[in-house]
């Protein structure tokens, strides 16, 4: 089971990746080049939100149970997942790398060509 630390530390081991608190003390957003790919919370039951592709979500949603529509996000594009031991460590961090690698891939050339530096 992940835990906060190694949810962060897996987030901010993606190139170019920086984390703020853009809502409140208690949600850590996880951006690319200024767009965010990951949040989690810091309180209560760990969770991070994680985007998706809308297929793909439906897929995951069906299949596992800890895969929930976004919380407080569009939900045909964000998925919820709730860090309660149900889910492998190396799933969590293959939805980790689809959210990133989805963001990555509406950057502009110049966007992307910085993350390459």
């Amino acid at each position: 089971m992940m835990n906060i630390e190694e949810l962060r530390e897996y987030c901010l081991s993606k190139k170019g990746t920086t984390e703020e608190f853009p809502f409140d003390d208690v949600t850590l957003v996880f951006k690319v080049s200024g767009k965010m790919f990951a949040l989690s919370n810091l309180d209560g039951d760990l969770y991070v939100n994680l985007k998706c592709d809308p297929e793909k979500a439906i897929e995951l949603r069906e299949s596992y149970e800890a895969i929930k529509p976004g919380f407080h996000m569009n939900k045909k594009h964000w998925n919820t997942i709730e860090m309660d031991g149900s889910l492998k460590p190396d799933i969590v961090k293959s939805l980790i790398d689809h959210s990133y690698d989805l963001v990555v891939s509406k950057l502009t050339k110049k966007q992307k060509e910085s993350l390459l530096q």
